[in-house]
């Protein structure tokens, strides 16, 4: 008999929208977070934010800075402080790219989207980007504009 796999899709994804706005994606990596105590209730709860969140590299480990979590609501007098240093997950070989690639002037680790996977883990999509300049970001205005209107032409002619 053949078994047929459905697709995961998880409930969480919490995205930083800002990031594709204010820099240019080049390589992506997906990674682990260590969490404490109700950390993974909140993030199920959906009540996270990567809003002006951004990775460093510390003695060969890569840390998310600035990631808020939200108090759980059911939790007791051990919760979790909302914006602590949380180590992230990768295998050497990454973290040794990464550390090649940030060394570069202009370039930063900034995370893209956190979300749980099949497992019931908690992960999250960092890419090694580049800061935009100014007329990047109208240029990229201006691509998200017509395609826009390009779908609103297409919908009314069809």
């Amino acid at each position: 008999m053949a078994e047929t796999k459905k697709a995961f899709v998880s409930k969480v994804n919490i995205k930083n929208k800002r990031a594709a706005f204010d820099f240019l994606l080049l390589d992506d990596y997906t990674a682990g977070i260590v969490l404490t105590g109700t950390e993974i209730k909140s993030i199920r709860a959906g009540k996270a934010s990567l809003v002006d969140t951004y990775c460093i590299i510390i003695n060969g480990e890569v840390w998310v800075k600035n990631m808020y979590i939200a108090h759980y609501e059911h939790g007791s007098y051990n919760n979790h402080v909302e914006r602590r240093d949380r180590k992230l997950l990768l295998n050497r070989r990454e973290i040794r790219k990464l550390a090649s690639a940030v060394k570069a002037p202009g370039f930063s680790i900034v995370p893209t989207l956190l979300f749980i996977d099949e497992n019931g883990r908690a992960k999250l999509d960092i890419s090694v980007a580049r800061g935009k300049k100014e007329y990047d970001k109208r240029e990229t205005l201006k691509e998200k504009e017509d395609r826009r209107e390009i779908a609103r032409s297409f919908k009314k002619n069809y």
